[in-house]
């Protein structure tokens, strides 16, 4: 991989997995499990050639590089856990977690938590 990732269309998350150094499935299987602890009832499946997780809407993105993981939420999520992500890079609905370094996992479940909830609320409202 060069600094992008590749635009080859996985079909699934174990196609898009499989398709990555070594080194990154480690993480990117550790990501889609903390993901899946938070959120076990949201769906798993490609969109814009990511991993995304849906429950009444995107909970989350993610996508491997040549030196991060991209983690993509709504800015709004990322202000809301703003001190939690402070030594990470950051733009506009993206936090970039470094290969080099342990996964944050307790925090992406955090976040995901409160995604759902964003969603769910957001989902009722719209029901009204």
């Amino acid at each position: 991989m060069n600094g992008e990732r590749s635009t080859s269309q996985s079909k699934t998350f174990g196609d898009y997995i499989a398709t990555s150094p070594e080194q990154v499935q480690r993480k990117l299987t550790e990501l889609r499990s903390a993901i899946k602890e938070a959120a076990p009832e949201a769906e798993e499946s490609i969109s814009y050639g990511m991993p995304t997780f849906k429950l009444n809407g995107n909970v989350a993105h993610f996508a491997a590089y040549k030196k991060h993981i991209g983690f993509y939420v709504p800015s709004s999520v990322i202000a809301a856990f703003k001190e939690e992500l402070s030594g990470y890079k950051q733009l506009k609905g993206t936090v970039q977690f470094p290969l080099n370094e342990p996964l944050p996992s307790d925090t992406v479940k955090d976040i995901v938590r409160f995604r759902v909830k964003e969603n769910l609320a957001h989902g009722e409202k719209r029901a009204k």
